[in-house]
């Protein structure tokens, strides 16, 4: 009784029972390699040697931190599902050892993206292209990034989403409730929203003159989502069954 009422005060939604209770190896591999993802963004800049130096580092807190909330974002993505399904079979390591794969694929240039990105909005906004001439990147060049950025991120997203379609194929097993099933099916169709986007940004981006100012379309994300909480809204508190009632039919881990 006492650890269901933690679990739900703990959890993102507590409209979900977490299932997940123990943290497996399989989390505990991700968690290390997203960890080793961070430390590549943080630490792929070079050490200041002048105040110059020192003034430009300082100015990439925004990649940086742009960056790290992208990296957290799929985290907390990766996190949600082990918690609150608590599924891996051989489908989902399979599929977490390709997600595993791209994160660490993505990481890598993550913050030259960024840094690359970042430099076409200031150069729109203060005319200053320094930084992107010493770096051989013009608008053109920019798109392209834009393309590799969104297309990485659909990749991504592709293989959460058909971690959690995985999860509700065994709602019966699971036991999911009827707003369970909602609230998932809600993820799955934001995460393919977040896709169509991305590949529509990377199309725009690389394709027309819109190069990579076409990456404002991601902000259509917000709205998405609040459209997609009001498709499967589901109510405040779970009326289908009681926590008790789904601790007596779910064995830890399933």
């Amino acid at each position: 009784m006492i650890r269901n009422t933690v679990a739900r005060q703990l959890d993102h939604d507590p409209r979900f029972t977490w299932r997940g209770e123990a943290v497996t190896r399989v989390e505990n591999l991700s968690d290390i390699v997203f960890a080793l993802a961070l430390g590549m963004l943080v630490s792929s800049a070079q050490r200041p040697q002048t105040f110059t130096d020192l003034t430009e580092h300082l100015m990439t807190i925004a990649p940086v931190a742009a960056g790290f909330a992208l990296l957290f974002s799929i985290w907390n993505a990766h996190f949600t599902y082990f918690r609150r399904y608590g599924v891996a079979d051989g489908m989902i390591i399979f599929l977490n050892c390709v997600l595993l794969l791209l994160v660490l694929f993505l990481a890598y240039p993550l913050r030259f993206i960024f840094d690359a990105l970042f430099g076409v909005i200031v150069g729109q906004m203060t005319g200053n292209w320094t930084g992107l001439e010493r770096a051989g990147i013009g608008f053109r060049e920019s798109g392209i990034i834009m393309g590799y950025f969104t297309a990485g991120y659909a990749m991504v997203y592709v293989v959460i989403s058909l971690m959690y379609s995985h999860a509700l194929a065994r709602a019966d097993v699971l036991n999911l409730t009827e707003s369970e099933r909602k609230m998932t099916l809600q993820s799955i169709w934001m995460f393919r929203c977040m896709i169509v986007v991305a590949v529509i940004v990377g199309i725009l981006s690389t394709f027309t003159p819109l190069y990579s100012m076409s990456g404002m379309l991601m902000m259509l994300l917000w709205p998405i989502g609040m459209i997609l909480r009001w498709v499967f809204r589901v109510p405040v508190l779970d009326g289908d069954e009681s926590a008790d009632q789904k601790s007596e039919t779910i064995p830890d881990g399933a």
